[in-house]
């Protein structure tokens, strides 16, 4: 009797040893570099196999779209916990707002300067704290309303060229500013208090030089601020993301990857040079390669999801998909472009071949734990 259970333990353990070999291991690294904590991800990720899968639940938009349900140009596009979807037209300058079975509600603003009017409309925030909804423009301001359309407020960034603008839950505004330098044309990234103070300079990249000199494949810095009040930044110039916050500007982690640089091809520059009118003389210094990715977001579980240049043969873009810890775990392509991962439920901005865009809700489903 002991023979034979001696002779079932030892197999039991072999088979949850097998069990746990058979396990993928990532081979990246967590290390602490100061009080900044690095992961660094090998090229392949932790699982070969698709780590999500993904269908469709609702559609707005789209070339059939009439009415309320048409929109001219979907500039941004936010989500409250509700599943309330507030969608920035740029081309109307005002806000539509939809709610989370896809019914239209409402429209917030009108194309204009005066109080409660929108003036070239770049980003959309919301602020969960407080309700309030946040109009980044062009024109130097910030606009404030409340989700139920009343006007609250403009704020003036007076001298600052804030290129995009987003608040936090503390009504913190966070911009890239360009900074028009002959010597050194750059973008800075800073911290602004809800008054548009500045609080930090968080970081800087440069910007394209003039003198007619344009590569269009440079690498652009991006950020986002998640819904734990983090800012995520990320100067694609190597593979490298930053983590900021959330308790004011200041770097806890970053992520770092390495990777293969996928080449500009020649009829992506030829595509660049045909959209540039007669009269324009512009001497291009086009990058052998694209940057280390595009751009990226996030979800409420701390996944993060970057779009690289890699795309599939129907045209998707491939996705690196890193857990909370920040490990590279799996890759999927996608219809560009992502917003947001929120309770399950995927949200994507998708334009199709003629240009008409819609917004796209899908029920997300993780294949791995």
């Amino acid at each position: 009797m002991k023979s034979k259970a001696l002779f079932l333990a030892v197999a039991i353990f072999a088979l949850i040893s097998a069990a746990a070999s058979a396990q993928p291991q990532w081979k990246g690294t967590i290390v602490k570099e100061g009080e900044v904590t690095v992961v660094k991800n090998p090229k392949e990720p932790l699982y070969k196999t698709p780590v999500l899968e993904l269908r469709e639940k609702l559609s707005l938009g789209g070339a059939e779209a009439e009415g309320e349900y048409a929109f001219g140009r979907i500039r941004h596009v936010v989500i409250d916990d509700a599943g309330t979807i507030f969608i920035l037209d740029s081309q109307a300058s005002h806000v539509k707002v939809f709610d989370a079975s896809g019914a239209y509600l409402r429209t917030i603003g009108r194309k204009g300067q005066g109080p409660g009017e929108i003036e070239s409309p770049m980003t959309l925030s919301l602020n969960s704290s407080t309700g309030e909804l946040a109009v980044h423009q062009a024109s130097r301001r910030m606009s404030y309303f409340k989700t139920d359309g009343t006007f609250s407020r403009h704020l003036s960034f007076k001298e600052m060229w804030a290129l995009r603008g987003r608040v936090d839950s503390k009504g913190n505004i966070y911009i890239t500013e360009g900074i028009l330098d002959e010597k050194d044309p750059r973008y800075e990234t800073k911290m602004l208090g809800p008054d548009a103070a500045l609080i930090a300079l968080i970081a800087k990249s440069p910007a394209p030089t003039g003198g007619g000199r344009l590569d269009p494949f440079m690498a652009i810095n991006y950020f986002i601020v998640d819904r734990a009040d983090r800012l995520i930044y990320g100067y694609p110039k190597t593979y490298e993301i930053q983590f900021f916050g959330p308790a004011g500007p200041k770097l806890f982690k970053k992520i770092v990857k390495e990777y293969d640089p996928v080449p500009v091809t020649a009829e992506e520059r030829a595509e660049q040079e045909k959209g540039v009118p007669p009269e324009m003389k512009i001497d291009f210094d086009f990058s052998k390669y694209h940057s280390a990715y595009y751009r990226f977001f996030a979800s409420d579980t701390g996944h993060l999801f970057v779009q690289t240049w890699e795309k599939t043969k129907d045209g998707k873009s491939v996705h690196d998909i890193f857990d909370p810890e920040g490990r590279f775990i799996g890759r999927i392509p996608l219809k560009p472009s992502g917003l947001e991962v929120l309770k399950g439920k995927y949200y994507a901005l998708e334009e199709d071949e003629d240009g008409y865009q819609t917004v796209k809700r899908y029920a997300l489903t993780w294949t791995v734990k």
